[in-house]
């Protein structure tokens, strides 16, 4: 039978207690003023490192410890952001940079250490600012050999927060900063978008993105026809690479962006089931939709690379807040720009009536009087040159008519038929002639000419004009496009013709291009020939194509 253990009397206790609690307070008191000196001289002001350091060396002093080591997570409290130490080996630090980066959020070192080999006297307290753990601060093997005691732990304690309000001002005033700095960026994008900057207004707001974020690219998607979204925006190391690239409409995240919700992407394994494509290479992303009212305009990409720590939740909302503010600034820029494009379709609508009601008029009624001049002159040579001046009149009507038919195309649209590409491929010939070619249409082009034959043209006129850029050392060149034309065994057709007063068909009989046109032609069961160009003599060369209807 076991005795029972005696009772201890409470009096006894009691003045225990009191003997340790006045010791306690003996050495608290004894140890105050070194104490508070060294907090003055921690000093306000100074970077959140050099405090820390000193933080560190002032507890292993006045605790006796070896060495002090500062364990700071970082701002998503997601792991460490680094290690401060006092004293410490090589090793220590490497053991505390382990300690810390398994040390689950808000737990107490020394209950995370249990498992972990210890050193012969340890004291590890949380670094808290209220209920927000920044980090911990721990000191080791006291330097006479004993252990730590509970004045060390208080005298600690004060420390750790000194340092927890060191570490809480600096992620304020970096919040701050970090706050400004997008504000800046959002109203740099407005601005440059608003100023006049709106054919690289995607660019700016991809390259704001990429600084801001600090992300290893800024990419701007818009959606495609086929429901995936198309990079057409790309500032990064390498952008050509991105540029073009579609992600499929089969990316889980894709429908969600195009709701206008934001995707996040932080868990490398989940990363493959929600994007696939070029997004799925990168690291932490964030996927943005810029919304202009109640439709998505695109989607602002800010990826970092495989490995980088992901996003913070103050980093989202400010990214997010810059992608609606992108967003609002896309809108106003395309509402200005229409107004623009209003203002210039209605000058070019004024100057193709002035055309077609005075100019193309005032030109008949010369071309009239002329004949009349003709008819009453019996001098033959007076006759003839009223003829030709007639003929020029008559071209330049058509050429007038073609001004006024580019006019109301529109400065922006894309081709509507095939007379405007004619007309596009006319123009981009004239920079390396150095002279713009004449240009006529007869008949109803682009209602007469099939999409076929429209494009084996276009393919022969850019062939056509490049020859005679290339070999013809040309002062004029003039190109019709006859819809109306007759063909072999009474066919309809189209025929276009290119005439330069150049040097000619080199002697070989041969011109770089001149076969292609004929197998073009041929493929559509037409024909292409060389006739007499436009200088005396028929000096010069005309490419004749002509394909049926």
């Amino acid at each position: 039978m076991v005795a029972a253990a005696p009772t201890p009397d409470p009096l006894e206790v009691a003045a225990e207690a009191t003997r340790g609690l006045r010791g306690l307070s003996t050495e608290l008191t004894a140890r105050l003023p070194r104490l508070l000196e060294a907090m003055r001289s921690i000093g306000t002001g100074l970077e959140l490192r050099t405090v820390l350091d000193r933080i560190a060396e002032t507890a292993a002093e006045l605790a006796g410890a070896r060495c002090a080591v500062i364990g700071v997570n970082d701002a998503a409290g997601q792991g460490p952001a680094g290690v401060v130490s006092y004293g410490a080996t090589e090793a220590d630090r490497e053991r505390c940079g382990a300690l810390f980066a398994g040390l689950p959020s808000g737990a107490h070192p020394a209950e995370f250490l249990l498992d972990h080999p210890l050193p012969h006297s340890f004291i590890g307290v949380p670094i808290r600012v209220g209920e927000e753990t920044f980090g911990h601060l721990c000191l080791a093997e006291k330097r006479d050999g004993g252990e730590f005691t509970v004045s060390d732990l208080h005298m600690v304690k004060v420390l750790a927060t000194e340092a927890g309000i060191a570490i809480g001002n600096a992620r304020f005033h970096e919040a701050t900063r970090q706050r400004e700095r997008w504000i800046e960026g959002s109203v740099a994008v407005t601005h440059s978008l608003l100023s006049g900057d709106a054919e690289n207004a995607l660019a700016v707001v991809a390259e704001k993105a990429r600084q801001l974020a600090r992300s290893a690219a800024g990419l701007v998607l818009l959606p495609e026809p086929s429901g995936g979204l198309r990079i057409v925006a790309a500032d990064a190391e390498d952008p050509s690479a991105l540029l073009g690239t579609v992600v499929p409409a089969r990316s889980p995240a894709v429908p969600r962006l195009l709701a206008g919700k934001p995707v996040f992407l932080d868990d490398p394994a989940a990363r493959p089931r929600l994007i696939t494509g070029v997004l799925g290479r990168f690291g932490p992303s964030m996927l943005l939709p810029l919304s202009g009212g109640d439709r998505v305009l695109g989607v602002l990409a800010t990826p970092r690379a495989p490995g980088a720590r992901p996003f913070t939740a103050a980093e989202r909302t400010l990214a997010g807040q810059f992608a609606a503010q992108a967003a609002v600034a896309l809108v106003l820029a395309e509402a200005q720009r229409d107004r623009e494009r209003l203002a210039v379709l209605e000058e070019r609508e004024r100057i193709a009536r002035d055309l077609h009601d005075l100019v193309i008029q005032r030109l008949f009624a010369t071309g009239m009087m002329l004949e009349s001049a003709q008819r009453r002159s019996d001098a033959p040579e007076v006759r003839e040159q009223i003829e030709r001046a007639v003929e020029e009149l008559g071209a330049a009507i058509q050429e007038v008519r073609t001004a006024i038919f580019t006019l109301r195309q529109g400065p922006a649209q894309p081709p509507a038929g095939l007379r405007a590409r004619v007309l596009r491929e006319v123009g981009a010939a004239a920079v390396p002639l150095g002279f713009q070619p004449s240009l006529s249409f007869v008949g109803e082009v682009d209602a007469r000419v099939g999409e076929l034959a429209g494009a084996n043209l276009i393919a022969a006129l850019r062939e056509a004009l490049s020859n005679v850029v290339r070999h013809a050392r040309a002062g004029r060149v003039e190109v019709v496009v006859d819809a109306t034309a007759r063909l072999t065994r009474g066919r309809a057709g189209v025929r276009l013709t290119v005439a330069d007063d150049g040097v000619g068909v080199p002697a070989d009989g041969r011109r770089s291009g001149l076969a292609n046109l004929v197998r073009r032609a041929e493929s559509l069961d037409g024909s292409s020939e060389l006739g007499p160009g436009l200088g005396e003599g028929g000096r010069g060369t005309a490419v004749v194509w002509e394909v049926p209807l």
